[in-house]
């Protein structure tokens, strides 16, 4: 239950409940009922950067934005963003990244967009203060939800593998 940890005692016990009952995958199923279609980099690149340029406008641009399988979930959460400064011809040039687990090319559109919108939302807040969380919010109303769903779609993959959605 570790991507629940900070979750109240509640929702704990009613996912312990659905787990012994082997129901928490079919839970998902039925409440999401299909996979997103974006498989390639340059569709996830797209995709956000629809995100952004319709709910950040003035934020910096994104160089980058690729699935990545060498992200390891508990290690580096669910993505990355990166900022790299370097010199270039006296000036100093900023690259921005976003990377998102390869896990995520095939789950519902929902939880690769809460995914994409909290990467976004660390390019104007860098802590997860309530400044970020409100952004995240703003991006997306159903945020915490579809977190909280993407946290019980990984207990799930941990105790007993991957759900297949169609696509």
């Amino acid at each position: 239950m570790k991507y629940l940890a900070g979750y109240p005692e509640n929702i704990q016990a009613s996912t312990r409940q659905l787990i012994k009952q082997n129901r928490l995958g079919d839970m998902l199923l039925e409440k999401y009922h299909s996979a997103h279609d974006i498989r390639t980099d340059k569709a996830l690149y797209d995709y956000v950067l629809e995100l952004k340029s319709r709910f950040l406008r003035n934020a910096a641009p994104i160089n980058k934005v690729a699935f990545d399988s060498r992200i390891k979930i508990i290690e580096h959460a669910l993505g990355q963003h990166t900022r790299i400064s370097r010199v270039q011809g006296g000036k100093l040039k900023t690259s921005r990244e976003i990377r998102i687990a390869s896990l995520f090319k095939e789950v519902p559109p929902e939880f690769l967009r809460m995914i994409a919108v909290h990467e976004l939302a660390h390019m104007k807040e860098t802590e997860h203060d309530k400044a970020f969380y409100q952004l995240c919010i703003h991006m997306e109303p159903a945020y915490h939800q579809y977190e909280l769903d993407l946290r019980l779609y990984l207990t799930q993959v941990e105790l007993r593998g991957k759900l297949c959605w169609p696509a």
